[in-house]
């Protein structure tokens, strides 16, 4: 039986209450650090357990907190990323509704870390249900003491207020979310500086993932090597939730060691392949990366061994297709979803990805050329001259598709029809 530590106290058909998280260790890591540790002690126990990013960009999440100066200027912020609006990806959804007082915990303990005093959770508008959730947690841990004024009769305090998103992909962005925040143009913006020097309002700002956040109070109260060593391989730290979807029996959120392999959580945990169905691919992240081909069916599920094998973990949102999927149709799918959400400030996001789209369409259509094959490489490559991640995440399922599935497109091509019907 694989360890739970998100998901401990996850129920069927109900959240998990205050006292139910209490009951299993909730807020004793915050008592704790408010008792007898520094800011510093929070961040190097999060940088000793590896406590990687588990939005996508897996950056420490210690050495983010860090790099708020302890000179910086006041007031300092918080902000949880629960926008989710990766296709695929809907995790930290089922974290929000599983057992919302270790987020906001999590968000407490970020705040400690860097000095902040308000925490901002920005959730997608199709979240109104999480949204209503994390409002009716927050006041309850206000009436306990445990957010709010001198949480703990320790004299720190910290505020956490929801913000409803206006319902962009692009939002998704770092600085794109905290501009829209402020009620700015959700447009990303170039560091230097970065969002911890001058974020919200010019003030230093830390972002993280919920699931990130979600880890850290079970990390301050276990301690780093206990972290580390609930992951498979020596690359690995913590769990992961697994949101796998597509072509299997069991689709759903799975929490599993950190380096699990792909084979064991689709045959194990997703039930295997949906009847009559074989392996073809996988999008391992969401659908903001490649198609991990069939021969990487026993990878391990983490960050490093998905790098080396030219891929990305992503938000580990793994999206399964079978030998009957046409994924130019999926690719074509994908790019009408990337052109459409595109904030439009970059030439190559706002006019490549418009053209690779038409471009799939004519393959998937049966009006492919084959000289099409070379534009789509060299449009791929110009996306990765955009402003943000955006575009070069837009690009990946584009160049999978053409590195390893190239025969599929030619065939397309050729017959002047889908092959697959």
């Amino acid at each position: 039986m694989t360890a739970q530590v998100l998901f401990k106290n996850r129920h069927p058909d109900r959240i998990a209450t205050l006292a139910e998280y209490r009951h299993s260790g909730g807020y004793e890591a915050l008592a704790k650090v408010l008792a007898d540790s520094s800011r510093q002690q929070v961040q190097q126990v999060l940088t000793d357990a590896v406590l990687l990013g588990r939005g996508g960009a897996a950056f420490p999440a210690g050495v983010k907190l860090s790099t708020v100066a302890a000179d910086a200027p006041y007031p300092r912020y918080v902000v949880c990323n629960a926008d989710e609006m990766e296709p695929g990806t809907f995790k930290d959804r089922v974290l929000i509704h599983a057992d919302p007082h270790q987020l906001l915990e999590g968000i407490c303990l970020a705040g400690f870390a860097v000095d902040a005093h308000e925490g901002i959770i920005f959730i997608r508008p199709e979240y109104e249900g999480a949204a209503r959730i994390l409002e009716r947690e927050i006041a309850l841990a206000e009436k306990e003491g445990l957010l709010g004024q001198n949480i703990l009769g320790s004299g720190f305090d910290f505020d956490i207020i929801v913000h409803r998103s206006g319902g962009r992909y692009i939002c998704g962005e770092v600085t794109a979310q905290l501009n829209a925040i402020m009620g700015r143009r959700p447009n990303p913006q170039q560091p230097p500086p970065y969002p911890t020097e001058k974020g919200l309002w010019d003030r230093p700002t830390v972002l993280q993932n919920v699931e990130t956040l979600c880890c850290m109070p079970h990390i301050v109260r276990n301690g780093a090597d206990w972290f580390k060593g609930l992951a498979r391989t020596e690359s690995g730290a913590g769990t992961k939730i697994f949101g796998i979807s597509g072509r299997v029996r069991r689709p759903g959120c799975f929490e599993l060691p950190m380096g699990v392999r792909l084979s064991e959580i689709i045959e194990n945990h997703a039930g295997g392949m949906a009847e009559g169905s074989r392996f073809k691919a996988c999008l391992p992240g969401g659908a903001s990366t490649g198609f991990l081909p069939a021969e990487h069916y026993d990878i391990p599920m983490d960050f490093e061994s998905l790098k080396q094998a030219g891929n990305r973990l992503g938000t580990g949102a793994i999206m399964v297709f079978d030998h009957r999927t046409c994924l130019v149709g999926v690719t074509l799918n994908l790019m009408e979803f990337f052109a459409r959400e595109s904030c439009g400030w970059c030439t190559p996001c706002r006019e490549g990805l418009p053209v690779i789209r038409e471009l799939l369409r004519e393959i998937e259509e049966g009006r492919g050329k084959p000289e099409y094959v070379g534009v789509l490489k060299e449009m791929g490559r110009h996306l990765w001259n955009a402003y943000c991640a955006f575009a070069p995440g837009a690009a990946a399922p584009l160049e999978s598709l053409l590195a390893h599935f190239a025969d599929e497109v030619q065939e397309h091509i050729e017959r002047k029809a889908c092959p697959f019907g």
